[in-house]
């Protein structure tokens, strides 16, 4: 076999691996969805400000529910504006502390 159909095999491998986390994803979304609502924010220890969405799309299935976030630390962009967190109320540039 070739570098790439090895690659190729040893991802697809995996793939159960990731519909297993996918799967996992979505049922802590919805369940966040629930508990703070369509639209909500909430904060992370680490000062990365999530806001729950229901994503928008034409051509793409996409799930119902989703989220933005702020950027972590060593990423250029988050999917969420710095901006529109701090107009929420949020302050994405101190992590909360652990009480």
């Amino acid at each position: 076999m070739t570098d790439a159909q090895k690659r190729f095999v040893e991802l697809e491998k995996r793939k159960t691996e990731w519909k297993t986390y996918l799967d996992e994803l979505t049922e802590a979304t919805q369940a966040v969805a629930d508990e703070v609502g369509i639209g909500n924010y909430f904060q992370d220890e680490e000062a990365t400000v999530y806001k729950v969405v229901v994503p928008q799309g034409k051509w793409v299935v996409f799930p119902t529910i989703g989220y933005l976030r702020t950027k972590r630390e060593g990423e250029e962009r988050g999917t969420l504006s710095i901006k529109e967190a701090r107009e929420q109320g949020f302050n994405p540039e101190n992590p909360i502390p652990d009480f």
